[in-house]
């Protein structure tokens, strides 16, 4: 009996190490696999830097696209919610005093003024925040890559932010020049500084109307960073679906 069972141990410990190395072999493989997937995408070949800032670029590209096409349109700001500019909260008493005194519609007109302007600045924004992405260095684009879902918009934000609001002020100022919005505003502040004992208003409209633009946008752009990031579909082109498809959130 102990003959016979000897060999037959040995039959079943030689079966066990084969199947372990080979299950061992095949999770080394996997895991390998997997390993270079993060790293490159679906193919498994590395994603050289080059093609990370490429499409780095070319998503923040794609988005300031998509936003500055939103926002441009007619509403893009005054009936979106997320977008809308209100009665600069500094010279709100002049708002409610006027309200007050039956000028509601000229306060209402003067809000779609400012969101109007907000839109008219819009259609020229693009192209200051694509020059802006252009100095996007290797470990920036790395970092973003493994960042969070907004990663890409903080970073355009951070960098740019300064350089963009010196560049889109005077867009801004033209937009402003050509909706009118003074036309709305000046009798308001008139009336409403005839009003005895009031304390004066008047604020810088431009320079509200360009940080509400700006972050109009920006709230825009994260959101197409997002969409970019989490669905396929809207990676339109093959730099977006290599360098996105080989990441995993």
């Amino acid at each position: 009996m102990k003959k016979n069972i000897i060999p037959t141990i040995a039959l079943i410990v030689m079966t066990i190490s084969v199947c372990t190395s080979q299950s061992l072999q095949e999770r080394a493989a996997a895991a390998k696999a997997a390993a270079s997937k993060a790293i490159g995408g679906s193919k498994g070949k590395p994603l050289s830097n080059d093609e990370v800032v490429s499409g780095l670029k070319n998503a923040l590209t794609v988005g300031t696209n998509n936003s500055t096409g939103i926002a441009s349109k007619v509403d893009g700001y005054y009936k979106n919610p997320k977008l809308f500019i209100p009665f600069p909260p500094e010279a709100i008493d002049v708002k409610n005093k006027l309200d007050e005194f039956g000028m509601k519609q000229k306060t209402d007109e003067f809000v779609m003024t400012l969101n109007r302007a907000a839109e008219e600045a819009a259609k020229n924004a693009a192209p200051v925040f694509i020059d802006a992405v252009k100095g996007m260095s290797v470990s920036d684009g790395f970092g973003i890559l493994k960042g969070a879902n907004n990663a890409a918009t903080k970073y355009l934000q951070d960098k740019t932010t300064a350089d963009l609001k010196q560049k889109f002020t005077p867009i801004v100022k033209s937009a402003i020049e050509k909706v009118e919005v003074t036309k709305y505003w000046n009798p308001i502040i008139t009336k409403y500084n005839e009003i005895p004992f009031v304390q004066r208003q008047n604020p810088d409209l431009t320079a509200y109307v360009t940080e509400k633009a700006m972050a109009g946008l920006f709230l825009l752009i994260a959101d197409e960073e997002l969409k970019i990031r989490q669905d396929p579909a809207a990676r339109v082109n093959d730099i977006l679906k290599k360098v996105f498809g080989s990441i995993t959130k």
